[in-house]
């Protein structure tokens, strides 16, 4: 147990990929650390429990990545997902500082897999975690412990002292008690307020009640409320998030990436009117699949039916529920309470529009639809060979963009545009300055390593001055 009497050098608030990576690069820099999980220690670490890659720039290809990706191409992917809403500054401070920290994660001790290949066409771009994230969460939680680092689970924050920009303290509470812990400088690393659904739904209506959660009950947004309450500015659209398609049946919180489904490219999408409302095959899966969750939630009920065929079965990663079958697709509309005859057309009319092509998934073929609204087109195959399949979809949130404004030193800028003399931010709760809208795999894990490394440092510094 931490003695919360002492005065550390640098208080970190959360327990994910940001804060780890601001309380090793801290420590490493000489300072007292003291990490604050408000989570039990089982559930430790927010939504990097749930990740699987980070996506970083490098020159050659590595023993776990199949090619170079350069700095610009990394800029080029973001600025086209983002249409633009980004911090270029920033955006491009975090890409260069990424080479470095694909090194150095390794160096913490974050093992990583061979390159994968299939559907995700990531083998190039992304280095995967051997073991997933809660693998790479241990090694990082390891090391920071070997390195000093004091870590209190169960550790909530309920109020924080700012006085002009300055932080002085944070009220904690930990079982029945309060306690006040005072610190040199603030990290804040605690995540968004997606498991938030009141908060949701001052943006998202009725509508975010059918909501699912990816990933932790505990981002609630309660230290990023408190911080733009005590006068930090605030960036990002609160209405934009990291939202995908998961299956309707998974548990309100916490499904994490075994409930994703990546099978969108090979069949059609379909509202709980038997209608298709969006483009399946607009641009590779790892560019588009997080905007899937936003146009669901724009669907009647927010539920909608990812359709294909047995050609497409084996194509992509199974989820943990199987798909539901039929012989027919009048059949299959009949289990998932659809309209036979309009699904049945649906179907029809979306087959008669193909214009026959070479199929490959590892390129945006030549494989599209003519004449029809809205069309697909790169992929399409005409869904004509039984057994027919279908996944019930919901949006499923992972994380949220509105955050606290920091500059390339990862420092909290006020509301009245000054730098905070001691407060830093990295992760989520930052993400907005790069990700004002659309995701690309990855990405938030490049966020949470790069400005937590940068955060940590900093802060360290800045009490030794």
């Amino acid at each position: 147990m931490p003695d919360f009497t002492r005065r550390f050098d640098v208080l970190i608030i959360g327990g994910g990929n940001a804060a780890l990576c601001a309380a090793i690069s801290a420590r490493h820099s000489g300072a007292s650390v003291l990490v604050l999980e408000g989570a039990p220690k089982f559930y430790r670490g927010g939504n990097t429990r749930h990740t699987r890659n980070m996506r970083c720039a490098h020159d050659t290809a590595t023993d776990t990545l199949t090619g170079p990706y350069t700095e610009d191409e990394f800029w080029d992917d973001l600025k086209r997902v983002t249409q633009g809403h980004t911090d270029e500054e920033l955006a491009r401070f975090m890409i260069a500082q990424s080479k470095e920290v694909l090194g150095w994660i390794g160096e913490q001790g974050v093992r990583f897999q061979p390159s994968l290949g299939g559907t995700l066409s990531l083998g190039r771009t992304n280095s995967f975690f051997l073991g997933g994230g809660r693998a790479m969460l241990n090694a990082l939680y390891l090391t920071a412990e070997e390195l000093g680092v004091e870590i209190a689970y169960d550790a909530e924050v309920v109020s924080l002292d700012v006085d002009d920009g300055v932080f002085l303290s944070a009220q904690v509470r930990q079982g029945e008690g309060t306690i006040d812990v005072r610190a040199g400088a603030l990290v804040a690393a605690a995540g968004g307020f997606e498991a938030n659904i009141e908060w949701l739904k001052q943006y998202w209506g009725a509508a975010a009640d059918n909501f699912l959660i990816r990933g932790t009950p505990y981002n609630r947004g309660t230290i990023l409320r408190m911080l733009l309450d005590k006068g930090v500015q605030e960036v990002g659209d609160p209405t934009q998030c990291h939202a995908m398609a998961i299956d309707a049946r998974s548990p309100r919180f916490d499904g994490g990436i075994i409930t994703r489904l990546d099978c969108v490219v090979f069949g059609v999408v379909l509202n709980k009117n038997a209608e298709r409302f969006y483009d399946e095959g607009e641009d590779f899966w790892p560019k588009r699949y997080a905007i899937w969750g936003r146009l669901i939630a724009g669907q009647p009920d927010q539920i909608a039916y990812v359709v294909f065929d047995q050609k497409s079965l084996t194509s992509f990663m199974p989820s943990l529920y199987p798909p539901i079958s039929a012989q027919t697709i009048g059949e299959l509309a009949a289990k998932l309470e659809l309209s036979p005859e309009v699904m049945s057309k649906t179907i029809a009319d979306f087959n008669a529009a193909i214009v026959p092509g070479t199929f490959d998934h590892t390129v945006l073929d030549d494989c599209h639809t003519q004449g029809l609204t809205p069309p697909k087109t790169h992929w399409a195959r005409p869904i004509d060979t039984p057994p027919y399949y279908a996944y019930p979809v919901r949006p499923g949130i992972t994380f949220t963009y509105l955050g606290t404004r920091v500059n390339r030193d990862a420092r909290m800028i006020m509301s009245d545009g000054k730098p905070s003399a001691n407060m830093f931010a990295a992760g989520e709760i930052m993400a907005g300055n790069v990700l004002g809208r659309g995701y690309a795999a990855g990405i938030g894990m490049t966020i949470g390593s790069v400005f937590g490394r940068v955060a940590g440092r900093t802060a360290a510094a800045t009490v030794r001055n």
